[in-house]
């Protein structure tokens, strides 16, 4: 990490975990044992625990996430949330793109770049996820996949909108599998995804771009993970539906 020139951020996915009871213990649980965090802290929670989120959190050091929004403003999108009434209700961060949203419900580059604009419009800080496939791995194609969903995901995303954005590289192949991509694999993707940001956007402008791990990091992998100049964070699953474990990874973006 390069905290000098960019923000270190930890941001728990919880994914559909936790009732509303739930979220409030876990929440009440996390508060004290991350007010010292030297990162920035964010839980992205199912939507039904939003306005919990958002209340319990008030007067802390934690920024409140949603899971996924729509990229229209209103209309008859059965089932779906607008970037607006996320941010009604006082929440800064959505991740968009992850790959289960991808994976289950049809997300695609185009939908993601679309959502991501209605986000940035509407003031929320989009976490964009871009990763590959085990088999797009063993073909040696890495970075022609995270090159082309970089390009298609921010296509008309200027340099001062992308600067209120955070990618996440999350290898499909290590998404609650257990699997991790070594700490080595995890800079290298990332230090070539700031290349691409580069290459689009300059080198000024790259640099200053958060870059989280989001491949099962966890308490025991954090420290090596976030020791890589390029990983500037992570966003986590499971590590993140318990406090102790969660306040492990932060701990170890502040030391780092």
């Amino acid at each position: 990490m390069k905290k000098d020139i960019r923000r270190a951020i930890i941001a728990g996915n919880w994914k559909m975990n936790k009732t509303r009871p739930e979220a409030k213990e876990l929440i009440e649980a996390m508060k004290p044992l991350v007010k010292d965090a030297g990162c920035e802290v964010v839980i992205c929670v199912p939507y039904t625990n939003l306005e919990t989120a958002v209340e319990l959190t008030k007067g802390t050091n934690i920024r409140v996430g949603a899971e996924n929004c729509h990229f229209a403003k209103s209309g008859a999108y059965t089932g779906e949330i607008s970037a607006d009434m996320l941010t009604e209700i006082g929440v800064e961060y959505v991740v968009l793109g992850h790959s289960e949203r991808r994976q289950y419900f049809g997300e695609t580059d185009e939908t993601v770049n679309k959502r991501t604009k209605a986000a940035l419009e509407a003031g929320l800080k989009p976490i964009v996820c871009v990763g590959e496939l085990l088999w797009e791995r063993e073909c040696g194609i890495t970075e022609e996949v995270i090159a082309r969903q970089i390009k298609l995901d921010f296509f008309g995303v200027t340099a001062d909108e992308l600067k209120n954005c955070v990618i996440a590289y999350e290898p499909v192949w290590a998404i609650g599998t257990g699997k991790t991509a070594t700490a080595d694999q995890a800079e290298e993707v990332c230090g070539f995804i700031r290349g691409v940001l580069s290459k689009l956007y300059g080198k000024d402008v790259a640099d200053t771009i958060t870059i989280q791990y989001g491949g099962s990091m966890n308490a025991g992998n954090a420290s090596e993970l976030l020791s890589k100049e390029n990983v500037d964070g992570g966003l986590i699953g499971g590590a993140s539906l318990k406090a102790n474990d969660f306040a492990i990874i932060v701990d170890a973006a502040t030391k780092g």
